[in-house]
């Protein structure tokens, strides 16, 4: 490749002793009166210029700190004139329609670092995202490679940040809240993530120390703003993992817009490359449509809305799972009979009004419901056998199981439902003044939740059944005869009618300024929420919070392009309904918000190499938390102890250098450094779920230099192992043993057709497209094996309890094939 993954780190490390012109580059894609690139597009200054290619991009490196002209001229178009004066080491984009009977003028002053920047705001490409590979291809799948970021499961698009777990993150998609369903607990039933990567314009996540003006959640923001159309379009792709359609359409008079989008999803693949053999028919499928009208230049109307089925149908059949060492391997065989079959169907709607008052004031109205209808039914019935492996290598039963040392069965059975209704209206005001900016908000939310538990789980080892462990007398068959109650190992019976009403407000402000000759940004505000909780046998309870917070950032007037940032403040996760039910399926209303207090400091340091735009990003974070809900984490499912017995704390370091390693592409490598623990009952601290020690990812492009349509993807992850694999029903002060590491690898090459399309002739069938690309992928390129939890096997004889680790997918190919017109 024409730079490796190797080069490229050693470059990294001889990056801090280069020495740097006082230049900056400006780039960015021309498009004429129809919203096509145009191609030849002359860009000059003085005596220095480039052209745009068959796309219309163009990048150009220009003197930093001093005023200049950008001429861009065509023969058959009208020039256009650009005065700018650039920081040094400035990326600056600027993107423009040339007119065919208009000239044009224009100026652009850049001062400080841009406004993501001193937010501490990661800014992801979407064409970076469509691009990349995973088993879960999207925005979650990005994030995985992210500093900071806590995800071991192939399957899920769920991801932990900074200590915290799935249910603290917030979603946004055009400043609307979106909700995944409840009941979920396995990664393979998830389907298909809300975000759908063909509509989407920009990608903002923050991993702590967000903004007054998010809402209440103790740990990330990702913020996604769909795109608006501006001519007809088309987006297609087709794979063996299923497929997808999205249309752009526009009125004649540019009113109204529309962005549908149409996804199926079938994970069989993956499912089917596992240990357990299946007979698995599941089918993923949404229909998701954003729609905008804009009658004037002041106001404008937009709808989004989604339609989500997922049908999870699965019956396995057989599972070997070999472990243990190497002079002792046991193989853990079972035997299935049975089936599960879920179901979770959603309904989303979004309706979203702003009225911009003035030129300095505008107003939102945000209004949406959310329903999902969920159920959850299996009965499945196991009989295992623990048995020793023949490991003579001329026997002709070599790796065979040629002695069971351990019989046993096991039957779960759950009968689970929820309905749940969620109504949210919230009106937003911004006001821009000089050098400042003050906005505020308020939203009313009520949540109707209506829910039904009936499972449990009888076992038995040798014909002996098993007690859960709280049973008196202990039952310690066949040594001493039992006398007690034959109970189900696990049984939880609940029925919950909960409403759950909201009122929550933000208020801050944001200014920049001049401290001497160093450029400074501050943010500062305060958000509100009181809480009601109601329904039926339930004790009605209720409860507020405030939550301040603020950030700082600085830019010095130095050489070397800096930006330092401060950001603290109080953030508090009024409990959900998830959160308010405990280990037995029964609702706690007296469940106290979970606090957190946040300090973040970083830096962003701006370079070049190779003539080329880097950044390396730093962040030094501390969390402290109080009134901290207890949980434990099987796969995806989150059970909460729902009693605010504890506290905790989270500290640790991201590092993450990006930049263009290939000329015209992004690529980054990230690191982070993470521990978290907590204390319950004054118990001691230990190890969190997501106390993810080391953190190391890399996210490459690259292309073949004799044969440039050739692209390569790469998406490599490694993490230390995550604490978990005890059983749900364990202290979890007695295992504190922790699942092996995480390393996972996936590659996609990709052929791009239309690559040349400039020197095909007019009519050829490829014109008709922007783009065509033939896909070759490589999932679990090195064929780890990864463990998400431990199935835990007891046998009465031996009186040993095994934890047997549940592999994730092994090597999977894919191939696909993608269009956009």
């Amino acid at each position: 490749m024409k730079t490796t993954i190797l080069f490229s780190l050693t470059l990294l490390f001889l990056s801090v002793t280069t020495v740097f012109s006082q230049t900056a580059r400006i780039k960015g894609v021309v498009l004429d009166e129809s919203f096509q690139p145009v191609e030849n597009v002359s860009v000059s200054f003085e005596d220095k210029g480039a052209t745009t290619d068959n796309s219309g991009f163009y990048s150009f490196v220009v003197p930093a700190n001093k005023k200049i002209t950008i001429v861009f001229s065509h023969i058959t178009l009208k020039p256009v004139t650009l005065k700018v004066e650039l920081k040094n080491n400035e990326d600056y984009e600027y993107n423009f329609v040339m007119k065919s009977n208009e000239s044009q003028l224009g100026e652009v002053v850049v001062t400080a670092g841009n406004r993501k920047t001193v937010e501490g705001i990661i800014t992801l490409e979407p064409a970076v995202i469509r691009k990349i590979p995973g088993a879960n291809a999207g925005v979650e799948n990005i994030l995985k490679t992210l500093p900071g970021i806590v995800s071991n499961n192939d399957l899920s698009t769920q991801y932990g940040v900074r200590g915290g777990n799935y249910d603290e993150n917030l979603v946004y998609v055009n400043e609307i809240e979106v909700y995944r369903p409840f009941l979920i607990r396995s990664g393979q039933q998830e389907g298909l993530s809300f975000t759908n990567t063909d509509m989407v314009q920009s990608v903002d996540f923050s991993a702590g120390g967000f903004q007054s003006k998010y809402g209440d959640r103790m740990s990330s923001v990702l913020d996604i703003t769909y795109r608006i159309p501006r001519k007809f379009g088309a987006v297609m792709e087709a794979s063996l993992l299923g497929g997808s359609l999205t249309v752009d359409a526009v009125s004649k008079n540019n009113k109204w817009t529309t962005i549908t989008g149409v996804r199926y999803r079938d994970n069989s693949l993956f499912v089917n490359s596992q240990e357990t053999e299946t007979n698995f028919r599941p089918t993923f499928s949404d229909v998701q449509s954003y729609v905008t009208f804009t009658p004037n230049k002041r106001w404008q109307w937009s709808f989004l809305g989604n339609i989500s089925q997922n049908k999870y149908n699965y019956q396995p059949l057989s599972r070997q799972t070999n472990f243990g060492t190497i002079d002792e391997p046991i193989a853990l065989q079972v035997f299935y009979q049975g089936q599960e079959k879920d179901s979770y169907t959603t309904y989303f709607g979004a309706l979203k009004s702003t009225f911009d008052v003035s030129d300095t004031f505008t107003l939102k109205f945000i209004s949406s419901l959310y329903h999902t209808v969920e159920q959850e039914y299996f009965d499945i019935f196991a009989a295992y056998f623990l048995g020793e492996i023949d490991t003579n290598i001329g026997s002709e039963t070599f790796g065979d199981v040629t002695f069971n040392r351990g019989i046993g069965t096991q039957l779960n059975h759950a009968r689970n439902d929820l309905d749940a209704l969620i109504f949210n209206a919230e009106v937003k005001g911004f006001h821009k003044f000089d050098e400042a900016t003050l906005e505020w908000g308020t939203k009313f939310t009520r949540e109707d939740i209506r829910d039904r538990l009936v499972e449990w789980e009888v076992i038995e080892s040798l014909g002996y059944n098993i007690n859960p462990e709280n049973i008196i007398p202990v039952n310690d068959q066949p040594y001493n005869p039992y006398t007690g109650p034959l109970v189900p190992f696990q049984n939880i019976r609940a029925t919950n009618f909960t409403t759950i009403d909201r009122l929550s407000g933000f208020v801050q402000w944001s200014k920049k300024s001049l401290w001497g000759s160093h450029e400074i940004w501050y943010n500062a505000g305060v958000r509100m929420h009181h809480w009601q909780i109601s329904g039926q046998e339930i004790e009605s309870n209720s409860g507020t919070v405030f939550s301040p917070r603020a950030q700082f950032a600085v830019k010095p007037n130095w050489d070397k392009d800096m930006v330092f940032r401060f950001a603290t403040g109080l953030y508090h996760q009024p409990p959900f309904y998830r959160e308010l039910r405990d280990f037995n399926g029964e609702v706690q209303s007296n469940v106290k918000a979970q606090q957190s207090f946040h300090f973040v400091v970083g830096n962003d340091y701006s370079f070049k190499m190779w003539d080329r735009p880097f950044k390396l990003i730093s962040e030094a974070y501390y969390k402290d938390l109080t009134n901290v809900n207890t949980y434990t984490l099987d796969n995806v499912r989150i059970r909460y102890k729902a009693t605010n017995d504890a506290t905790a704390f989270a500290y640790g370091l991201d590092l993450r250098l990006n930049g263009e390693f290939v000329p015209g592409t992004e690529s980054w490598f990230s690191f982070g450094y993470l521990r978290t623990e907590e204390n319950q009952n004054n118990r001691g601290f230990i190890a969190r779920p997501t106390d993810q020690r080391l953190k190391f990812g890399i996210l490459f492009q690259d292309y073949v230099p004799n044969i440039p349509s050739l692209k390569l993807y790469l998406n490599l992850i490694y993490n230390t192992g995550l604490p978990g694999g005890a059983p749900s029903y364990a202290d979890v002060y007695d295992y504190q043993q922790r699942l092996r590491n995480y390393a996972r690898a996936d590659v996609g090459f990709s052929y791009v057709l239309t690559e040349n399309n400039h020197l095909r002739p007019e009519g050829h069938w490829l014109k008709k497209f922007q783009d065509v690309a033939l896909g070759f992928e490589i999932f679990n390129l090195f064929n780890n094996q990864n463990a998400i939890t431990n199935t835990w096997v007891r046998d009465v004889e031996s009186k040993n309890q095994y934890g047997i680790p549940n592999y994730m997918t092994t090597r999977v190919f894919n191939i696909k094939l993608n269009a956009r017109l």
